[in-house]
């Protein structure tokens, strides 16, 4: 379904695409030349770093990487583009590569009519964003492999995305397919370039944000209401399947209920959360949480494991620990973070992207066991307890999510809590003996490429894990993969890069990088206090501006100034499987604000707000990473200063007390007596005057830049802030 208010642009496009879908003998086919079927292939894109581009260097489609040498390529042959958008560890990009693109006739097709186009969606999610929202608008839907076929001018007018060989079951195969758009190319380009010139007009006018009015304390509210429509009162989670974690909806819900008190809404999130680390979407075996649940019990997992989902679970059930002291928030919290270190990190700190779905060719192969391999692993007392507590079963209890058959294999998950303590440490015994197993078994691709984006996601969650849970060793990790960025994805102009791997750096930063990198900083130096990451994240906000901001109707591009044009700099605010770059630049500039003084800052988050204020307004569960900015706003931010020396241990217990409290409208800023180097912090200006009080520890707590009296009276400084 096409867009209501855009129908009329898009209307004709769609005509000529179901007639040719609908009538493609018309057309008439390619003749195909003969191929030797052991002739092996190597493409352009052997020389690629991305792991995604290089699982398609050996295909026998003359791939070419985005870049001038293909668009150029495609004016000279006078061939439309063929793009293909995927990741690593996407399922069904493997399908249609092994059922299309490893195919001789497929490929012949391509080579012939078409200059083909790889893109790695997580190093170029501009692109990603830009074609995803044709194929939205065209189809109704979207997701990967996305496929476009546009002008050598980058003009979409074809959108969809997986696509087998031969059509089945009213879905257009590619030998049907790629006849068809080759022959109206040829006999039907005005109309085609027609409706390229359509579509472009389409993204311009859909890009362009009338700016709405300032937002106010009823979208909180109003956000909070659709999630309780959508809430799924037996299961938790919103909506049907499939289901997605979406951390950063839980963590504004956490937010609202504390600012209002609502308890819905804090129902709704523990309720989640457990569910969710009963349910087979967590690895009970090797911990760390699968990328969404394909029912509504979140039993039955998409197997592929994304570092941007450890990050922001992380963030959810460190938060939910802080509100209510479960230690199954706080366990659940350690385990995603024991995965990410033994699994997800480099030696030399950088954090990688993904583990794929699928393992010798079989989505969820290597996380499924059947009974018979069980009882080989252990004791037939083990084996009684394991089937039983983890819903196991001779008939298998997972369904293959392509066939929807039921198979003889099962994903482990629990049916209810496991409060005893007893129980609790066998099981812990028996499910080492089945990871012990379980290595043993060939391992799902792991996409070793380093993000800086979803890098910044991950020191954000360490370092406030390390903070909620006094943990030094999550501290250093978050430090050791911020330096990790800092030296290996910036350029000499302090610039940030996008993907490092093997050596190598490279790809524009996009908005999301610049946005998560400097979320990361801000809870680095909130857990350390040490200036040095202010600085870097005022440096790093200062580019973001520079390069990123609509000067003239406000908010932040996905793509930077100096980055490659595309039809339209891309803009959006709508949260997705994480925080969109503005919303999370809304939270960073209102934080910044809060701890420089710095009224730029606030001014920034508040055009955010007005940008995207009438989109929030129809939507505001989509956008609730940008309401949850806004809520940082209204309830009665505090800007903490302790003034006290970092060496004496009564200072550094009360930090670490008000730092165990709830307080999410909050930065705290540490004035070290000891520390010389403070004073020449970005801080130096504004806490100048602020010092100790009989040389105790002293205690500034300010709201909205009127300050409490001083005190050194650590319960008066706690009434203060949670007043």
């Amino acid at each position: 379904m096409l867009i209501t208010s855009k129908g009329k642009v898009l209307y004709y496009l769609i005509s000529i695409i179901t007639f040719i879908w609908l009538y493609p003998n018309l057309f008439g086919q390619t003749k195909l030349k003969d191929n030797n079927p052991e002739k092996q292939y190597v493409n352009r894109l052997a020389k690629e770093s991305s792991p995604y581009l290089l699982q398609h260097k050996n295909n026998p489609v003359d791939w070419y990487p985005w870049g001038d040498e293909a668009f150029q390529k495609a004016l000279e042959l006078n061939r439309p583009i063929f793009l293909s958008i995927g990741y690593s560890t996407c399922h069904w990009c493997h399908v249609m590569e092994e059922e299309s693109f490893e195919d001789e006739q497929v490929a012949q097709l391509l080579n012939d009519n078409f200059i083909s186009i790889k893109v790695d969606r997580e190093e170029r999610p501009e692109i990603d964003h830009l074609y995803m929202t044709v194929c939205q608008a065209m189809t109704g839907k979207g997701g990967w492999p996305l496929t476009i076929i546009m002008t050598p001018d980058k003009y979409p007018f074809f959108a969809g995305t997986y696509f087998p060989k031969k059509g089945r079951m009213g879905r257009p195969g590619m030998i049907e397919l790629l006849p068809a758009i080759s022959d109206a190319w040829v006999n039907k380009k005005d109309e085609l370039i027609q409706s390229a010139n359509q579509i472009k007009k389409y993204l311009i006018d859909s890009n362009n944000k009338e700016l709405g009015d300032q937002l106010n304390q009823l979208i909180l509210t109003n956000t909070n209401s659709q999630f309780i429509d959508r809430y799924d009162k037996t299961h938790g989670g919103f909506g049907t399947k499939p289901k997605f974690p979406s951390p950063h909806n839980l963590i504004y819900l956490l937010r609202y209920h504390n600012m209002s008190g609502d308890k819905t809404s804090l129902l709704m999130v523990e309720k989640t959360l457990q569910e969710m680390r009963l349910g087979g979407i967590f690895d009970h075996v090797g911990f760390g949480f699968h990328r969404y649940s394909t029912d509504t019990e979140w039993i039955l997992p998409h197997f592929e494991k994304m570092l941007y989902d450890q990050a922001m679970l992380t963030l959810a059930y460190t938060e939910a620990y802080q509100i209510t002291n479960n230690q199954l928030y706080k366990d659940t919290a350690e385990e995603i973070l024991y995965y990410v270190q033994r699994n997800m990190t480099d030696k030399r700190g950088g954090f990688y992207s993904a583990e794929d779905a699928d393992s010798e060719g079989e989505e969820g192969l290597f996380y499924l066991w059947t009974i018979d391999e069980i009882k080989n692993i252990l004791s037939n007392e083990e084996s009684e307890l394991l089937i039983n507590t983890y819903g196991l079963n001779k008939e298998g209890n997972y369904d293959d999510e392509a066939t929807g058959n039921r198979t003889e294999k099962n994903i482990l998950y629990l049916k209810e809590p496991i409060n005893n303590i007893e129980l609790k440490n066998r099981l812990n015994q028996i499910i080492k003996k089945l990871y012990q197993a379980r290595k043993k078994r060939i391992h799902p691709l792991k996409d070793d490429k380093i993000l800086t984006d979803w890098n910044g996601l991950m020191i954000a969650a360490y370092a406030k894990a390390g903070d909620v849970f006094n943990s030094d060793d999550y501290i250093q990790q978050a430090e050791k993969s911020a330096q990790f960025i800092l030296k290996n994805l910036t350029d000499n102009n302090g610039r940030l890069l996008k993907r490092y791997r093997n050596g190598n750096a490279g790809v524009d930063a996009h908005l999301d990088d610049y946005a998560f990198f400097i979320w990361g900083l801000l809870e680095l130096y909130e857990a350390t206090f040490n200036a040095t990451y202010l600085a870097e994240a005022l440096q790093l906000s200062n580019i973001m501006v520079d390069e990123f901001w609509d000067v003239t109707n406000g908010g932040f591009f996905l793509g930077g100034e100096k980055s490659e044009k595309l039809i339209v700099r891309a803009k959006t605010g709508y949260d997705g499987a994480m925080p969109s770059g503005n919303s999370v630049a809304a939270m960073n500039c209102s934080k910044l604000n809060r701890i420089t003084g710095e009224t730029k800052w606030a001014e920034i988050s508040d055009k955010i707000f007005i940008t995207f204020s009438n989109e929030i307004q129809q939507t505001p569960s989509g956008y609730a990473s940008m309401v949850n900015a806004f809520l940082f706003n209204t309830d009665n931010p505090k800007e903490i200063v302790i003034v006290g020396s970092g060496k004496d241990s009564d200072t550094i217990s009360a930090i670490e007390k008000i730092k165990s409290e709830y307080v999410p409208n909050k930065v705290i800023i540490f004035k070290d007596t000891d520390d010389e180097l403070n004073k020449l912090s970005p801080l130096a200006k504004w806490t100048v005057t602020q010092e100790t009080i009989d040389e105790k520890t002293t205690y500034y707590i300010c709201q909205d830049f009127a300050c409490k009296i001083p005190t050194t009276d650590l319960d008066l400084a706690l009434k203060f802030i949670n007043e």
